[in-house]
């Protein structure tokens, strides 16, 4: 649990050996996926708190919650395989040595700035707000250097990384959404 906490804590100051030794440690995928359960938890408690405020009805807040709820994971899984596909690949560099539970274990521990989406419930509206908008930056933050790390980059082309996977992502999410089901 210590050693959870700690690794926590380093992901959040965006500590880069923290995530040497989260590529490393082959052990760790379990904390990293612990992680982003929370992460999942704590986005769908604040969803479902917003509701609440907002007076929405039963059935459309918990759609909301639910969607929200994965909001997280899919983040993860999704963007980590595109990261790993873009970087290990097309944007790949003389030191990268990767594979693709690595990029997983690293871009997991960068969902912990997230677990701060449980403050947004704090009053006044605003507030909330505010810290939701640097929560998210600071996640997105997280995740450069955890590409950067998991890939053996450096900060411009983990950059792109992730915003070649991000937009990979959104395509895939996208034409998933407008797509006419098959029955």
């Amino acid at each position: 649990m210590r050693s959870l906490l700690r690794r926590m804590a380093g992901a959040a100051r965006l500590d880069a050996a923290t995530y040497e030794e989260v590529e490393a440690d082959r052990a760790s995928f379990g904390q990293a996926a612990g992680v982003v359960l929370a992460a999942c938890l704590v986005v769908a408690t604040a969803r479902a708190w917003h509701g609440i405020q907002a007076g929405f009805a039963p059935r459309q807040m918990a759609f909301q919650v639910i969607l929200s709820a994965l909001e997280p994971l899919v983040l993860w899984l999704g963007g980590s395989a595109f990261a790993f596909m873009v970087g290990a690949s097309f944007l790949r560099g003389k030191e990268t040595r990767t594979d693709f539970p690595e990029v997983l274990r690293t871009t997991g521990f960068a969902f912990t700035p997230t677990l701060l989406l449980a403050l947004v419930v704090v009053p006044p509206p605003t507030l909330g707000l505010a810290l939701g908008l640097v929560v998210r930056a600071w996640t997105l933050a997280a995740l450069v250097v955890a590409i950067r790390q998991a890939l053996d980059f450096d900060t411009p082309r983990a950059i792109g990384t992730f915003g070649a996977a991000a937009l990979l992502l959104w395509l895939v999410l996208w034409g998933a959404s407008i797509a006419p089901l098959p029955f």
